[in-house]
């Protein structure tokens, strides 16, 4: 029975972790927010937000892509006026991509999309099984097999 409950708890984790799966998230969240925010760039902003100021180098396995594919998404982040390029104070030859305030804000406005979408979605489910799996779901990721 347990492992019956862990094969299904597998199968849905790998279609929420797969990047289809995502990159549709991301192109429907990122509508209408400009032409540089997009699926590709979603990861970038995101990731900052999380971890704060860091390198390409540093950023790429948080994003799940290499250094120069996170450079030229943070280049077009940049353009925009979502993130900005500072001096890395513990290595001079680096450059840290940071969160402009026009970033911090389209990632709040990006929270609120995402957790509406997510809201909507369990709209229609009986009263208490939401926040029971929110609590759930926040244990698991915490003290399951990601920690």
């Amino acid at each position: 029975m347990e492992n019956e409950v862990g094969q299904e708890i597998a199968e849905s984790l790998g279609v929420l972790l797969r990047r289809t799966t995502r990159t549709q998230l991301h192109r429907r969240l990122t509508e209408g927010m400009g032409e540089a925010l997009d699926e590709t760039t979603y990861p970038v902003l995101s990731a900052l937000a999380r971890t704060g100021p860091r390198s390409a180098a540093d950023l790429a396995p948080e994003v799940g892509i290499d250094r120069s594919g996170v450079t030229r998404r943070a280049s077009r982040l940049e353009e925009a006026g979502l993130v900005r390029r500072e001096p890395d104070p513990g290595d001079r030859r680096a450059q840290l991509l940071v969160l402009t305030e026009q970033g911090r804000q389209a990632v709040a406005e990006l929270r609120t999309r995402l957790a509406d979408r997510i809201a909507d979605a369990l709209a229609g489910w009986p009263p208490g099984e939401a926040e029971a799996f929110a609590r759930h779901l926040h244990r698991f990721t915490t003290d399951g097999p990601f920690g």
